[in-house]
């Protein structure tokens, strides 16, 4: 019997229908198992490197930080993720079945060694350079002594107290956790107060702060002439003379209008994710970025910008990291007094200058305060001349006047500049500021520093630090 050829093309049809449709599916199926198998491995480096930073370098409970901080920061992946710390280092795991380890290294802090590069790491026994030692008996910042006043004027106290209290009621999956606030003003510190386990001696993680400490040495390396600002960044995978990144220049990646594509949108599989929690090079990385506009049309936010030029910091000294690590405490740290500092290096021995500095909340105040004199301190000039002014200027394709470079500003927009970051707060400031709440504001019109601390969740602008800076120059007014 022979079949009609319209059945024959309707069975044809459906059979293609199914196909299609069975292939959709092993797409989908594929597409999510990469999702799932890429989110799990940055799930478990963020665990191990954060946990280790946080226990080794601040003195932290490794289960505490890892429960109130580190968990919920991995949700829904929080729960299947196990962390053990030694004085070695951490090691984190999910299900038993991914693994990911951080190796600790004196003055060095916490690297991830996603890899399994450990034998690979250059200073595999740290690094124990001298560092300057601050008189206690001598008054911040050239010494080590407290507030100036015994306590805190009542209205310093009242926004101090603002600045560390949780939402009331309670809000679900929200904590503000500050944990250090910092006051100076005229270069006296005013006031400081610390959460428990913290104090005046424990490190902080930056997070993106880090940015404002790798422009800080990139301004006494441009001083000094190893580096240029508006000529072509001298970046390997982009020499020859044919590739569209070629032509751009140190300032255009400060200012993050490099052109180059990156996502910065923080999530399990972005490419800032994978960069900081499952590369061995985040330089290289973030240098592998294709360009999708050309440079200084746009400007968008980049912590893979700061890793290439953190890269190009090492490369000043021939890749060595204890030589650039000298420089740092030789020409920034120790001179200004903050004798805390330290920049966590990848594997690849790149110090991850978008995301990793720790020093203590004091020093990060000292950071400020050195911004605050114009890159002066005890008048030996310590950035170059216009250096400051050149980092707190906007870069044109912000459209809010709200970066400069690798610092954010509070200038507003050109046509409005009631449209800023902090309405409450003067045209004038600017900060270093990080995920989880991390800030250090400078008011210069106000001889102001403030430092805002904490592991803050979720990472959505709402810790007050607006607030906290109009309350304090209210009270000190």
């Amino acid at each position: 019997m022979e079949i009609p050829a319209q059945s024959l093309i309707a069975r044809r049809a459906r059979r293609l229908v199914t196909l299609a449709l069975g292939l959709g599916l092993l797409a989908i199926v594929a597409v999510g198992a990469r999702w799932l198998w890429i989110a799990v491995h940055v799930a478990t480096g963020y665990a191990a490197k954060v946990t280790c930073s946080l226990a080794l370098n601040s003195g932290q409970n490794a289960a505490q930080v890892f429960r109130d901080y580190v968990s919920l920061e991995l949700a829904p992946l929080g729960p299947a993720l196990r962390v053990s710390v030694s004085e070695r280092g951490a090691e984190a795991s999910a299900l038993g079945l991914i693994h990911a380890r951080a190796v600790y290294r004196r003055g060095l802090g916490c690297t991830l060694v996603p890899d399994g590069s450990e034998a690979r790491l250059a200073l595999a026994d740290g690094i124990d350079l001298p560092r300057r030692r601050l008189d206690p008996a001598v008054p911040w910042p050239d010494g080590g002594a407290g507030p100036a006043a015994p306590s805190p004027s009542p209205e310093i106290a009242a926004a101090i107290e603002r600045a560390f209290r949780e939402p009331n009621p309670p809000e679900p999956g929200r904590v503000r956790q500050t944990k250090a606030v910092v006051i100076v003003q005229d270069g006296r510190l005013v006031a400081e107060r610390y959460a428990p386990g913290y104090g005046p001696q424990t490190p902080m993680l930056s997070w993106s702060m880090a940015k404002s400490v790798t422009a800080t040495l990139v301004g006494i390396m441009v001083g000094d002439g190893r580096l240029t600002l508006h000529a072509p960044a001298p970046v390997p995978e982009w020499s020859a003379p044919n590739d569209p990144r070629h032509a751009i220049t140190l300032d255009q990646l400060l200012r993050m209008s490099s052109g180059l594509a990156f996502d910065e949108h923080y999530g399990a599989i972005n490419d800032v994710s994978r960069m900081l929690f499952t590369k061995p090079d985040t330089g290289a990385f973030a240098a592998s970025s294709p360009l999708e506009a050309p440079p200084d049309t746009i400007w968008s936010y980049s912590s893979g910008t700061a890793n290439v030029v953190a890269r190009m910091l090492r490369d000043g000294f021939g890749g060595d990291l204890a030589a650039l690590v000298s420089y740092a405490n030789g020409r920034l740290f120790d001179p200004v007094g903050m004798t805390s500092a330290f920049i966590e290096p990848d594997a690849s021995g790149t110090p991850i200058g978008s995301s990793f500095a720790f020093m203590t909340a004091r020093d990060w105040a000292r950071l400020g305060e050195l911004h605050r004199r114009d890159g002066v301190w005890n008048g030996q000039r310590i950035l170059p001349a216009g250096w400051v002014r050149y980092v707190t200027t906007p870069t044109p394709g912000a459209p809010k006047g709200q970066y400069g470079a690798f610092w954010w500003l509070n200038a507003g927009a050109p046509e409005d500049r009631s449209r800023r970051m902090w309405p409450g707060v003067p045209t004038d400031a600017y900060a270093a500021t990080g995920h989880s709440g991390q800030y250090v504001v400078v008011v210069p019109s106000a001889k102001l520093v403030v430092v805002r601390l904490g592991l803050s969740f979720p990472d959505d602008g709402n810790e007050g630090v607006g607030e906290l800076v109009a309350d304090v120059m209210r009270a000190l007014h």
